[in-house]
């Protein structure tokens, strides 16, 4: 989802800034909020899940040898995640259109998008549409801020707690438990760069709602357009910093990336080589769920036709 705000919102956005022209007319005012809000809900019920494994992880009876979880299990909460968040984004669609003015400045006609209920609507869903529009300050604030920090920050001091001292001491200097301390602060640094790039947004919405008839207009777009850019930055990120921390993550990355550049279609040696590091990707541990660490079956010779 970051990828498809990178892709799409932010050449909009830059497109409208330099012509004062909205890409896609309407269209570009509908979709780039709605895209702009379900990158919040992704990222925020993504923190809560990780978490939730995290704790988990922690309170299993023998976590060392817990078992892998399964492919469409992992497909079923992606996709609660993602359908949530875009459930939970549909009124920015209803909630957004476009509109023009005269530039005071340079007298040009400018367009530009404003936070304004069309009058077309049902009156049923209009409605709706103006209890989401004076609550969408404190939504944003309450669910898609608060709740990934105060989340991670409560699973990762449950599981702290639950650990013990001398389990802590005792898997101290074990594979086991540097791979759990290092997971654990992958999610740290994650909700780390999330909140710090969403802290502006949500101080500007509390000042804009409270002092918007005493701000002009430029300087409301000025506060729109800085707090979209934190987003584009979180967005550019976020994917880095998970591959860089993730180690298993980004070492397939990077055999996929080496794969594509140099061909798929190794000899001999090369079948070697990517067989020796695949097993030591799979005695990794993965961010999204734990491997078992049992000692590996000897690896066989390559020599046959397979």
């Amino acid at each position: 989802w970051d990828f498809l705000i990178l892709f799409f919102c932010l050449p909009v956005v830059i497109f409208n800034e330099i012509t004062k022209k909205r890409l896609l007319g309407d269209v570009s005012c509908r979709i780039v909020p709605f895209m702009e809000v379900s990158s919040l809900g992704v990222t925020t019920f993504s923190l809560c899940a990780l978490g939730i494994d995290r704790f988990h992880a922690a309170t299993s009876p023998q976590a060392s040898t817990r078992p892998i979880e399964q492919c469409q299990s992992i497909i079923a909460k992606l996709a609660v995640i993602w359908v949530g968040s875009m459930t939970l984004s549909v009124p920015e669609i209803l909630l957004w259109q476009l509109a023009q003015d005269t530039s005071p400045v340079s007298g040009v006609l400018t367009e530009y998008c404003t936070m304004k209920p069309s009058s077309s609507l049902p009156e049923s869903i209009y409605s709706l549409v103006l209890t989401y529009q004076n609550a969408r300050m404190w939504w944003y604030f309450g669910c898609y801020f608060c709740l990934p920090i105060l989340f991670t920050i409560s699973c990762q001091l449950v599981t702290r707690r639950i650990r013990g001292s001398e389990k802590k001491s005792e898997c101290r200097g074990s594979k086991h438990g540097q791979c759990e301390g290092h997971l654990n602060c992958t999610i740290i640094a994650l909700t780390v760069i999330y909140g710090l790039c969403s802290t502006p947004e949500n101080v500007c919405n509390i000042v804009v709602a409270y002092m918007s008839p005493d701000m002009s207009k430029q300087t409301l777009d000025l506060l729109n357009l800085i707090n979209q850019f934190f987003l584009f930055f979180k967005c550019s990120v976020t994917p880095v910093l998970l591959l860089c921390l993730c180690r298993p993550l980004g070492q397939a990355f990077m055999d996929c990336c080496c794969c594509c550049c140099e061909g798929c279609g190794p000899d001999t040696t090369s079948s070697e080589s990517s067989a020796d590091s695949k097993l030591k990707t799979e005695m990794s541990s993965s961010i999204f769920f734990d491997k078992p660490r049992e000692t590996p079956p000897p690896l066989l010779g390559l020599g046959t036709p397979c």
